[in-house]
Protein backbone atom coordinates (compact mmCIF):
# COMPACT_ATOMS: atom_id res chain seq x y z
CA UNK A 1 0.00 0.00 0.00
CA UNK A 2 1.33 3.92 -0.51
CA UNK A 3 1.86 6.39 1.60
CA UNK A 4 -1.11 7.98 2.47
CA UNK A 5 -2.38 11.54 1.15
CA UNK A 6 -1.46 14.93 3.20
CA UNK A 7 -4.11 16.89 2.87
CA UNK A 8 -2.84 20.52 2.70
CA UNK A 9 -3.56 21.15 6.59
CA UNK A 10 -1.06 18.63 7.36
CA UNK A 11 1.16 19.32 4.38
CA UNK A 12 1.67 22.91 5.61
CA UNK A 13 2.52 22.04 9.10
CA UNK A 14 4.87 18.84 8.02
CA UNK A 15 8.11 20.85 9.71
CA UNK A 16 7.88 19.37 12.98
CA UNK A 17 7.11 16.95 14.99
CA UNK A 18 4.89 19.01 16.84
CA UNK A 19 3.61 21.33 14.27
CA UNK A 20 1.87 18.14 12.38
CA UNK A 21 0.47 16.44 15.55
CA UNK A 22 -1.22 19.89 16.64
CA UNK A 23 -2.29 20.39 13.08
CA UNK A 24 -3.82 16.72 12.79
CA UNK A 25 -5.26 17.42 16.79
CA UNK A 26 -6.51 20.54 15.15
CA UNK A 27 -8.47 18.53 12.39
CA UNK A 28 -10.02 15.67 15.51
CA UNK A 29 -11.04 18.48 17.40
CA UNK A 30 -13.47 20.22 14.52
CA UNK A 31 -14.48 16.35 13.61
CA UNK A 32 -13.34 16.50 9.63
CA UNK A 33 -9.97 13.95 10.36
CA UNK A 34 -10.28 10.36 8.47
CA UNK A 35 -8.04 7.50 9.40
CA UNK A 36 -5.98 8.34 6.02
CA UNK A 37 -5.19 11.50 7.54
CA UNK A 38 -4.03 9.91 11.04
CA UNK A 39 -2.06 7.59 8.55
CA UNK A 40 -0.49 10.34 6.39
CA UNK A 41 0.58 12.09 9.88
CA UNK A 42 1.70 8.32 11.25
CA UNK A 43 3.74 8.16 7.87
CA UNK A 44 5.56 11.63 8.06
CA UNK A 45 5.71 11.41 11.40
CA UNK A 46 7.81 8.95 11.28
CA UNK A 47 10.78 10.57 9.05
CA UNK A 48 11.15 13.28 11.36
CA UNK A 49 13.38 14.24 14.40
CA UNK A 50 12.21 13.49 17.93
CA UNK A 51 15.17 14.95 19.70
CA UNK A 52 13.28 17.74 21.74
CA UNK A 53 10.31 16.87 24.51
CA UNK A 54 7.36 18.17 22.30
CA UNK A 55 8.23 16.48 18.70
CA UNK A 56 8.81 13.12 21.30
CA UNK A 57 5.22 13.82 22.58
CA UNK A 58 3.95 14.17 19.28
CA UNK A 59 5.35 11.24 17.46
CA UNK A 60 3.46 9.32 20.68
CA UNK A 61 0.30 11.37 20.16
CA UNK A 62 -0.08 10.71 16.07
CA UNK A 63 1.23 7.04 16.95
CA UNK A 64 -1.68 7.18 19.54
CA UNK A 65 -4.73 8.35 17.70
CA UNK A 66 -3.67 6.05 14.21
CA UNK A 67 -4.21 3.07 17.15
CA UNK A 68 -7.64 4.59 18.34
CA UNK A 69 -8.48 4.75 14.81
CA UNK A 70 -7.60 1.58 13.78
CA UNK A 71 -8.78 -0.05 16.55
CA UNK A 72 -10.04 -3.93 16.42
CA UNK A 73 -9.65 -3.68 12.79
CA UNK A 74 -6.11 -4.47 12.08
CA UNK A 75 -4.35 -6.54 14.19
CA UNK A 76 -1.07 -7.57 12.77
CA UNK A 77 1.91 -6.07 10.69
CA UNK A 78 3.53 -3.02 11.25
CA UNK A 79 0.67 -0.41 11.60
CA UNK A 80 -1.48 -2.63 14.15
CA UNK A 81 -2.40 -1.02 17.44
CA UNK A 82 -0.14 -3.10 19.14
CA UNK A 83 2.68 -1.79 17.67
CA UNK A 84 1.26 1.45 17.37
CA UNK A 85 0.36 1.86 21.57
CA UNK A 86 4.09 0.56 22.25
CA UNK A 87 5.34 3.32 20.08
CA UNK A 88 3.22 5.60 21.94
CA UNK A 89 4.40 4.55 24.99
CA UNK A 90 7.79 4.80 24.26
CA UNK A 91 7.92 8.32 23.23
CA UNK A 92 5.33 9.68 25.80
CA UNK A 93 8.34 8.22 28.03
CA UNK A 94 11.44 9.89 25.78
CA UNK A 95 8.79 13.72 26.12
CA UNK A 96 8.32 13.11 30.07
CA UNK A 97 12.11 12.33 30.53
CA UNK A 98 13.34 15.37 28.64
CA UNK A 99 11.22 18.07 29.98
CA UNK A 100 8.33 16.50 32.22
CA UNK A 101 6.48 19.84 32.12
CA UNK A 102 5.68 20.00 28.47
CA UNK A 103 2.50 21.47 27.90
CA UNK A 104 1.43 21.14 31.63
CA UNK A 105 2.55 17.16 31.57
CA UNK A 106 0.97 16.33 28.47
CA UNK A 107 3.16 13.62 28.43
CA UNK A 108 2.51 12.18 31.63
CA UNK A 109 -1.28 12.65 30.94
CA UNK A 110 -0.83 10.66 27.99
CA UNK A 111 0.96 7.89 29.54
CA UNK A 112 -1.95 7.79 31.98
CA UNK A 113 -4.63 7.82 29.86
CA UNK A 114 -2.85 5.01 27.72
CA UNK A 115 -2.56 2.72 30.92
CA UNK A 116 -5.58 2.60 31.65
CA UNK A 117 -7.04 2.16 28.09
CA UNK A 118 -5.50 -0.13 26.27
CA UNK A 119 -4.65 -3.36 27.35
CA UNK A 120 -1.63 -4.04 29.79
CA UNK A 121 -0.34 -6.84 27.54
CA UNK A 122 1.30 -4.11 24.55
CA UNK A 123 2.67 -1.96 27.37
CA UNK A 124 5.99 -2.02 29.17
CA UNK A 125 5.83 0.11 31.93
CA UNK A 126 2.04 0.38 33.76
CA UNK A 127 -1.18 -0.86 33.63
CA UNK A 128 -4.60 0.73 34.32
CA UNK A 129 -3.71 0.77 38.13
CA UNK A 130 -0.47 2.86 37.63
CA UNK A 131 -3.02 5.17 35.02
CA UNK A 132 -4.99 6.05 37.70
CA UNK A 133 -2.47 6.76 40.08
CA UNK A 134 -0.54 8.62 37.32
CA UNK A 135 -4.01 10.93 36.15
CA UNK A 136 -5.22 11.25 39.99
CA UNK A 137 -1.18 12.60 40.82
CA UNK A 138 -2.16 15.13 37.62
CA UNK A 139 -5.68 15.94 39.23
CA UNK A 140 -3.96 16.66 42.54
CA UNK A 141 -0.89 19.02 41.49
CA UNK A 142 -2.74 20.81 38.54
CA UNK A 143 -6.49 20.36 39.38
CA UNK A 144 -7.34 23.75 37.24
CA UNK A 145 -6.12 21.69 34.28
CA UNK A 146 -9.54 20.78 32.52
CA UNK A 147 -8.11 18.08 30.34
CA UNK A 148 -6.97 16.42 33.44
CA UNK A 149 -10.30 16.41 34.86
CA UNK A 150 -11.38 14.66 31.73
CA UNK A 151 -8.80 12.24 31.23
CA UNK A 152 -9.86 11.11 35.41
CA UNK A 153 -13.23 11.21 34.71
CA UNK A 154 -12.48 8.99 31.60
CA UNK A 155 -10.25 6.45 33.36
CA UNK A 156 -12.66 5.96 36.23
CA UNK A 157 -15.56 5.43 33.57
CA UNK A 158 -13.45 2.87 31.87
CA UNK A 159 -12.83 0.78 34.38
CA UNK A 160 -16.38 0.87 35.89
CA UNK A 161 -15.73 2.88 38.84
CA UNK A 162 -18.96 5.58 37.75
CA UNK A 163 -19.06 7.11 41.40
CA UNK A 164 -15.61 7.78 41.18
CA UNK A 165 -16.17 10.01 38.30
CA UNK A 166 -18.81 12.41 39.50
CA UNK A 167 -16.86 14.55 40.50
CA UNK A 168 -13.85 15.17 37.79
CA UNK A 169 -16.78 15.19 35.27
CA UNK A 170 -18.33 18.13 37.39
CA UNK A 171 -15.07 19.99 37.40
CA UNK A 172 -15.29 18.99 33.26
CA UNK A 173 -19.02 20.24 33.06
CA UNK A 174 -18.74 23.85 34.47
CA UNK A 175 -15.66 24.50 31.89
CA UNK A 176 -16.83 23.31 29.09
CA UNK A 177 -15.71 26.23 27.37
CA UNK A 178 -12.23 25.78 27.74
CA UNK A 179 -12.56 22.28 25.97
CA UNK A 180 -11.96 21.42 22.41
CA UNK A 181 -15.08 19.88 20.05
CA UNK A 182 -13.66 16.50 20.96
CA UNK A 183 -13.39 16.72 24.31
CA UNK A 184 -16.86 18.07 24.51
CA UNK A 185 -17.86 14.99 22.56
CA UNK A 186 -15.87 12.68 25.33
CA UNK A 187 -17.27 14.43 27.91
CA UNK A 188 -20.77 14.19 27.41
CA UNK A 189 -20.11 10.68 26.15
CA UNK A 190 -19.00 10.47 29.93
CA UNK A 191 -22.22 12.00 31.30
CA UNK A 192 -24.33 9.52 29.32
CA UNK A 193 -22.50 6.57 30.89
CA UNK A 194 -22.91 8.21 34.45
CA UNK A 195 -26.44 9.19 34.49
CA UNK A 196 -28.32 11.12 37.10
CA UNK A 197 -25.52 13.24 37.74
CA UNK A 198 -26.09 16.07 40.40
CA UNK A 199 -23.06 18.67 40.28
CA UNK A 200 -22.62 20.86 43.32
CA UNK A 201 -22.17 24.76 42.43
CA UNK A 202 -18.54 24.75 43.27
CA UNK A 203 -17.77 22.29 41.48
CA UNK A 204 -19.23 23.75 38.12
CA UNK A 205 -16.59 26.97 38.93
CA UNK A 206 -14.29 27.23 35.98
CA UNK A 207 -11.00 25.66 35.74
CA UNK A 208 -8.80 27.06 32.59
CA UNK A 209 -8.95 25.18 29.74
CA UNK A 210 -5.87 22.68 27.85
CA UNK A 211 -3.57 24.00 24.89
CA UNK A 212 -3.70 21.76 21.49
CA UNK A 213 -2.90 17.93 21.72
CA UNK A 214 -2.92 18.04 25.67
Amino acid sequence: MGQAQLRPELQAASESALALSDALEKLISDGHDTEEDRQAAYDLVVTLPTESAGDAFARAAIAGRLAEKKGALALLGDHSPTALVSEAEKFALKSRKLDPSFRRAAATRLLGTLYVLAPANLLEGGNSEAGIEILEGLVKVDPELVSNQLRLAEAYVALGDKESAREPLCRVLGAMDGLRGDEVKLARSIERDIGDLECPKKALESPSGAPPGG
